[in-house]
């Protein structure tokens, strides 16, 4: 449906997007008075776009010649009720006037006389919708079904020569169904402890007719981009503080068991580095995922036509790729790996005595998993005109490194999806990792230099060693010295982190008191504190190194291609006095917990083999910072929604930072 929208209200779309989700990247994490249910009023714009037929306007009007296309923009208005029993999921409901009209592209009658027609159609609208707001900012997501009431449809038809008419559609349906999806962003304007919320929440959304034609004959249709502002109040009453008992020390006690449970630190940068400049080695896994059901190449694959390959150059992804090389989710490095067959195409064309064999994998069907593999051949001997000799095809029904392991019972559609795919296996040493020769089971990596935004050692870090046992949740207090406080939370594990350049904000420099105020499951308030300073670092100059290593599912241990790896590849570019940052990360599968400990085996066992390595060297002053995040989508690498997402997850990044 998308591809009926013009270019230009594809860009207005784009900018739309990206602006919420910036608003939502900065948006304050404070603790405030949540009601469960909102009211409210929304205005937006209609960025509307006709396609079809549309030539008959009523039973006493056929123009001489169709009209095809067309665009406006028209008024909507709503009232709005909202109920959110959680912090994720609610339920949304808006009561509008929404106003799908605009104006015909132009056309030419048989007299050569030009000829226009312009809309007023105008519905009474339902739309209920489902929110979803599973980010720790406010940004939330909704989608749900329309059902649009007509109330006004006229038009007016002028041509050359002719006398204007101005009339009513005929054949306009009653009734209309369609369908919405969009998002937005509750920013409060209110103080956080109010008893009534208020918040303006910018939102963008796309709605379609799903098909159904405004009108019962012809094919007109008529597909909107909304862009828009929603004012909601919200009440809800403070609960009254208990009052503290003291005539027994039944509160008292509890209370200093869990604070000797509870150890609470804070890690927090000398100085707090805007960006860096990084020269990354980027591992490409050696998998093309399939979609369930399918055989066919997923679209997400990035397959060039014969002209395209031939200009096709590995170096290219080094270059024009999103910018986004941050701590957080990249775009930039899925956007490389979705070229893996053009990479593998490349690298084929240029050495022509390399040869693989694709391993295609499918549940309980080895001869789809041949299929899948035979199409990935396909597409290499097509587009680069690589010998069909030197591709060997297999099924398999699981992979030789399978996820899914006997006997497992959760999750189990997560694993198979990564399960189902075909692995590109080589023992050509112009494919395969640096080192690890015939026996590596890794491609040779892609090298991308760009800026990293907000890295990880300018994060402070909160460690609560027994959270997880001791309290049912935690916030941490940031108070600066003229008694600003931010509000960071709540927390259910034993580590969390902030960026230093979000607790600054507009700050060069800073001293904060951090207090980690907990309840535990009894129901005792702990409170631990904490004082770190910050300074802001305005140098952008300043570069660094970062190489990345795999680890299977379920597994803290390094395959041995990649501990000769660290050994004989990262640990020589250390030099004395450098900073090495180790942060091991998971995908979403398993419990959180149980994430959180196997990332830092992950990370522990990475700078385990690097110190062994440094020492035998002879190197002096190197400074490892160490740290698990476990599946924490703030600081994951990836998202965690297609495989290849989740299996780059399962890894081990090195941030090396030369002494200046």
């Amino acid at each position: 449906m998308l591809q009926y929208i013009t270019p230009r209200q594809k860009s207005t779309l784009l900018v739309l997007l990206f602006a919420i989700a910036g608003i939502s990247g900065y948006a304050q994490p404070v603790q405030r008075n949540q009601p469960s249910w909102w009211f409210g009023v929304s205005g937006a714009a209609n960025f509307n776009t006709f396609r079809g037929t549309t030539q008959i306007l009523n039973e006493n009007l056929t123009v001489p010649t169709a009209f095809h296309k067309g665009k406006g923009v028209k008024p909507y208005g709503s009232i709005l009720l909202e109920y959110r029993p959680g912090k994720v999921a609610g339920f949304m409901l808006n009561l509008a006037y929404d106003n799908k009209g605009g104006k015909f592209d132009e056309v030419i009658a048989p007299c050569n006389c030009p000829a226009n027609l312009t809309t007023e159609l105008g519905y009474a609208v339902i739309e209920p919708s489902f929110r979803l707001a599973p980010f720790s900012s406010a940004l939330y997501l909704y989608i749900g079904p329309t059902v649009a009431f007509n109330v006004s449809r006229s038009f007016g038809y002028t041509q050359e020569k002719q006398p204007d008419t101005h009339a009513d559609w005929s054949e306009v349906r009653k009734t209309l169904l369609g369908a919405q999806a969009g998002l937005g962003i509750d920013i409060p304007v209110s103080k956080p402890a109010s008893e009534t919320q208020m918040t303006l929440s910018p939102f963008v959304s796309f709605q379609t007719d799903l098909g159904s034609s405004p009108r019962k004959i012809e094919s007109l249709a008529i597909y909107t981009i909304r862009a828009g502002m929603a004012f909601k109040l919200g009440y809800k009453a403070n609960k009254v503080p208990a009052k503290t008992v003291t005539i027994t020390n039944t509160v008292l006690v509890p209370a200093k068991e869990a604070e000797k449970d509870v150890q609470f630190s804070v890690r927090a940068p000398k100085v707090v580095p805007v960006n860096r400049q990084v020269k990354e080695t980027f591992p490409i896994r050696k998998s093309v995922f399939f979609n369930m059901g399918s055989t066919e190449i997923p679209s997400r694959y990035v397959l060039l036509t014969p002209a395209q390959a031939a200009a096709f150059k590995e170096e290219q992804l080094q270059e024009a790729q999103p910018a986004n090389l941050s701590t957080g989710r990249s775009a930039r490095q899925l956007a490389v790996y979705h070229n893996i067959l053009n990479i593998v195409g490349d690298r084929m064309r240029n050495n022509s005595q390399t040869t693989i064999t694709l391993q295609g994998a499918s549940d309980k069907d080895p001869e789809q998993g041949k299929l899948m593999a035979e199409n990935v051949k396909q597409y290499l001997v097509t587009s680069y005109g690589i010998d069909p000799s030197r591709i060997t095809t297999e099924g398999r029904d699981k992979p030789v490194v399978a996820s899914e392991q006997p006997g497992g019972t959760r999750e189990l559609d997560l694993l198979r999806e990564g399960d189902r795919r075909v692995d590109i296996v080589s023992n050509s040493p112009d494919m395969l990792l640096q080192v690890g020769g015939a026996s590596s089971e890794f491609l040779k990596p892609v090298y991308i230099t760009s800026y990293q935004q907000d890295p990880l050692d300018s994060h402070v870090i909160f460690t609560n060693e027994g959270a997880t046992e001791v309290l049912s949740s935690w916030n941490v207090e940031v108070t600066d010295d003229q008694g600003k406080m931010q509000t960071y939370g709540p927390y259910t594990l034993d580590q969390a982190s902030v960026p230093g350049k979000t607790i600054l904000q507009d700050k060069t420099q800073g001293n904060y008191t951090i207090t980690m105020v907990g309840q535990t499951k009894k129901g005792v308030t702990v409170r631990k504190q904490s004082s770190v300073s910050l300074l802001k670092a305005e140098d952008s100059k300043q570069e660094g190194l970062r190489y990345s290593i795999l680890f299977d599912f379920d597994k803290s241990k390094t395959r041995e291609a990649y501990e000769q790896f660290l050994i004989n590849i990262v640990a020589p570019l250390i030099a004395d006095n450098s900073t090495v940052i180790i942060h091991g990360h998971t995908d979403v599968i398993g419990e959180e917990a149980y994430n959180l400990t196997l990332s830092r085996e992950r990370a522990s066992e990475a700078q385990r083999i690097l110190e062994r390595a440094l020492s035998n060297s002879g190197k002096r002053g190197v400074r490892f910072e160490t740290y698990g995040f476990g599946e924490d989508p703030q600081t994951a690498p990836f998202e965690n929604n297609l495989p290849e997402e989740r299996f780059y997850n399962r890894s081990v990044i090195i941030d090396i930072i030369p002494a200046k």
